[in-house]
């Protein structure tokens, strides 16, 4: 499987990335919190780790580390915006369970 981006996430991360004026991609992964196990992680990334896998959509790069894949297999990072919020919404096939504010998951 891979992990895909939409339109609307891939024009968000290339204009932090332009902002930013340096950058190889856009880093996912998981790490322990929350109520419910995992919450994801992103970040801006100018080296990548040894290990790494690399995914490119609509010209982003999407780098996942080997632990977190297991977890992100088949996902899609979409952006959104409603009124006065904005953010990135995961789509993950992975996910059984999610807590009731939205921030962490389990699968």
């Amino acid at each position: 499987m891979a992990i895909t981006l939409t339109e609307s996430a891939a024009e968000r991360v290339k204009n932090f990335l332009e902002n930013r004026g340096k950058g190889l991609g856009l880093r996912l992964g998981v790490r322990t919190s929350g109520c419910s196990g995992m919450a994801y992680v992103l970040e801006f990334i100018d080296e990548m780790d040894e290990g790494d896998q690399v995914f490119e959509d609509h010209g982003i790069k999407i780098i996942i580390d080997p632990k977190s894949m297991v977890y992100l297999d088949g996902t899609e990072l979409d952006f959104k915006r409603d009124g006065l919020n904005e953010g990135f919404e995961f789509n993950n096939p992975n996910v059984k369970d999610s807590c009731g504010c939205g921030e962490s998951f389990t699968v």
